[in-house]
């Protein structure tokens, strides 16, 4: 078999069901299928958070310094943006039960190399420098693997759900890196701060295991794959003018629509300002706030658990409440996040007062990225054409946030001092105006754009 026909989409089943049983099996693989997405998407990324929780044990081991660990980082998100953009484009295309499941397994096994070579370099001895390289090329396939799960993920949702239906469900979806976050950092913290940060890589790929079976279990590639109606003949739903055109000319129109490429601008703001906190938080709070290891990562984990509640609070009040308009909320809720980030970044305070600065800010910039980075997005894009639109936004989005990792490696490192007792002092200061510049630019760019973002479904009307 070859690899094309190995992940091509599924060809309908030649046992169709029956037509009285039609609507019992359809929301029962609907469901199955949603959920498994669902949690194997929240597993995706157990597999590429370890190396922000073990960031300070290599920096005070002496193993690597900020900036080695900006350039590591920053290869994760290049190789996610380039990933995300083809795979974007190629998962229109293919099974996306297969297509999922080989990206997880791919990272599983690359966090159990990483665990075992941080093992190796502590048995053996050999230089930093080797580590530094390897964990960089190895990082960066890790990102091209990871890339392979948000697309047939969203991808998954145009195939099963009507459109009336689809910003509730995906906030649901758009939820889960949040659970991931939340979860993964802070078991990662307790398995590092207790055993060691090697292990936090192969507790990573135990977890990668779960999800790729999760998939495999639970996930069916279309309706028709199963012997049932498409969803659109499922709902009811009238046919547009896309839905005759052949996938290749849609692409072509996403890659020409002017309002994607806004919120592609739009999308990478959001991702500078959400992966500065995520990726650097957890040191922020250590070296700039006096917290500890522990104290730290249970902050920022507790107040990624907050994130689930803004996404799934955006899709649903701007289905509901604003009847579909996206930008309304976006502006309310892009002032709250420069609020609490502003407060994060420059007013300091103890445990609970950082608990509530990120607390707000990962209910509101959950919120902002549901709206901007995913339904802007689905609203304006045919449903055959998802996956290019994802891409093209993922491309900006992930190659900005590499940025943002590299340039705050840099920033970071170029502000050390040392300090009595030969302890090392950051100033935090100019990656903190850089960080919340970003913020204020993720909201207001779409709100400005506004005429430029009409959904498909107004256009075709």
């Amino acid at each position: 078999m070859s690899l094309r026909s190995f992940f091509r989409i599924s060809d309908p089943s030649s046992e169709t069901v029956p037509e009285e049983r039609v609507h019992e099996e359809y929301l029962k693989r609907r469901n199955r299928t949603f959920w498994g997405v669902t949690a194997a998407y929240a597993l995706y990324y157990v597999c590429r958070l370890t190396l922000t929780v073990v960031k300070q044990p290599l920096i005070d081991g002496g193993v690597l310094t900020a900036q080695n660990l900006g350039i590591i980082g920053s290869t994760f998100y290049f190789a996610y943006a380039a990933g995300k953009f083809l795979n974007g484009f190629i998962a229109d295309y293919c099974n996306i039960r297969r297509f999922m499941a080989v990206g997880l397994v791919l990272s599983t096994i690359i966090n159990l190399v990483m665990g075992l070579m941080g093992l190796i370099h502590g048995w053996l001895g050999f230089s930093t420098t080797i580590l530094f390289i390897l964990f960089a090329i190895v990082w960066g396939l890790n990102g091209y693997s990871q890339s392979m799960g948000a697309p047939p993920a969203v991808i998954s949702l145009s195939r099963w759900f009507p459109l009336a239906q689809r910003g509730t469900y995906y906030s649901i979806v758009n939820s889960t890196p949040y659970l991931g976050k939340a979860v993964s950092i802070f078991l990662l913290g307790l398995i590092v701060g207790k055993i060691g940060w090697e292990y936090g890589f192969l507790f990573s790929a135990v977890a990668g295991v779960l999800g790729s079976v999760l998939i495999l279990i639970l996930v069916s590639d279309t309706p028709q794959s199963v012997g049932l109606p498409s969803v659109r003949e499922l709902s009811g739903e009238p046919e547009l003018k896309s839905d005759s055109r052949p996938t290749s000319e849609l692409q072509k129109n996403v890659i020409r629509h002017p309002g994607i490429w806004i919120i592609a601008i739009s999308s990478a703001f959001i991702y500078i300002t959400q992966h500065a906190v995520s990726d650097w938080g957890v040191l922020f709070l250590q070296k700039s706030g006096g917290f500890s290891l522990g104290q730290a990562t249970q902050i920022i984990s507790f107040s990624e658990a907050f994130g689930i509640v803004g996404s799934v609070f955006a899709g649903w009040v701007s289905d509901r409440v604003f009847k579909g308009n996206r930008f309304i909320p976006v502006f309310i809720l892009g002032v709250l996040c420069l609020a609490a980030l502003t407060g994060f970044l420059f007013l300091g305070g103890g445990y609970v007062m950082n608990l509530v600065y990120v607390s707000a800010f990962s209910v509101s910039i959950g919120a902002v990225y549901c709206i901007v980075a995913g339904l802007m997005a689905l609203d304006i894009v045919p449903r055959k054409a998802t996956g290019a639109a994802l891409g093209i936004v993922g491309l900006w989005s992930y190659a900005c946030a590499g940025i943002q990792n590299l340039v705050s490696g840099f920033m970071i490192e170029g502000r050390a001092f040392k300090v009595a007792g030969g302890e090392t002092f950051y100033d935090f200061g100019p990656v903190s105006v850089f960080w919340t510049v970003a913020c204020l630019l993720s909201f207001l760019i779409p709100v400005a754009s506004w005429r430029l973002l009409r959904p498909e479904s107004e256009i075709n009307k």
